[in-house]
């Protein structure tokens, strides 16, 4: 089972640690593309300040972010596990997670990103601030960026097992399974059952909540189908739709109440 996830804008501050090395993060065949988007956003944030700012699109009280962006070669790193937070990963909360269920995370679990591609929750990576919907001035929108690349080293990693996705439509855009791999994948929704809407809150704590239930239950299915089997047996009400045509992912709408 291979869960893509959405990464967090509010991030943890960077490990006291070694910096990164490019080199060593997980799914080397994007180690070019991630070494472009690092140049690029490095030497927009040790320029202009004011036009890193609008090309980012941070407020006034986010200042600060340009600076650590142009730092990010020698500042240190940690766990991109341990760097994401929000409510999605408070929800899953992967600190707490006992020995076998941390295994099967660092296993499974494949964060996107703007200025990653995407990363393992046990690559050591800095604290940073780029989103995919940024256009950044020598390299153009992120999502085209990365969509090349991810579309020669994603459809290895997710091998021949189920892909639960459940990355907002930013990050999706960088990737969209095709073929047989479409057919194993699974998108997600998260509905408030009284009013049938997307809540964001109820949308980020129950997707964080469901991976922490797959995990923790030591739970892998291998299509779909035992997903959504898998997910009531565990307590969830869920809605599933079949694709219409080869090709094509399951789309899973999930009810909730209310999030504790």
């Amino acid at each position: 089972m291979l869960v893509l996830l959405p990464p967090s804008e509010g991030k943890a501050a960077s490990g006291r640690g070694a910096p990164l090395k490019p080199e060593s993060l997980s799914l080397p065949g994007l180690t070019a593309a991630r070494e472009a988007a690092l140049a690029e956003l490095v030497d927009l944030c040790t320029g202009d300040e004011d036009k890193a700012r609008e090309v980012l699109g941070l407020s006034e009280g986010l200042r600060g972010e340009v600076a650590k962006n142009a730092e990010l070669r020698t500042a240190g790193a940690r766990p991109a596990g341990e760097i994401y937070t929000g409510v999605l990963y408070d929800a899953l909360n992967l600190a707490s997670l006992d020995a076998a269920a941390k295994r099967r995370a660092a296993a499974s679990l494949l964060v996107f990103s703007g200025l990653w591609g995407a990363v393992r929750v046990t690559d050591r990576i800095p604290s940073y601030r780029l989103s995919m919907g940024v256009k950044l001035p020598g390299l153009g929108a992120l999502s085209g960026h990365w969509r090349a690349p991810m579309a020669q080293v994603l459809p290895e990693a997710a091998g021949d097992g189920l892909v639960l996705d459940l990355r907002s439509a930013a990050y999706a855009a960088a990737w969209k399974p095709k073929g047989g791999v479409a057919e194993r994948t699974a998108t997600v929704r998260v509905l408030h059952a009284p009013t049938r809407k997307v809540v964001s809150h109820f949308n980020k704590a129950t997707k964080g909540r469901i991976v922490r239930s797959l995990l923790t239950a030591g739970i892998a299915p291998k299509d779909p189908g035992e997903l959504v089997a898998a997910l009531r047996d565990l307590g969830y009400e869920v809605e599933a739709a079949a694709p219409a045509g080869a090709g094509a992912a399951w789309a899973l709408d999930v009810l909730v109440d209310e999030v504790h």
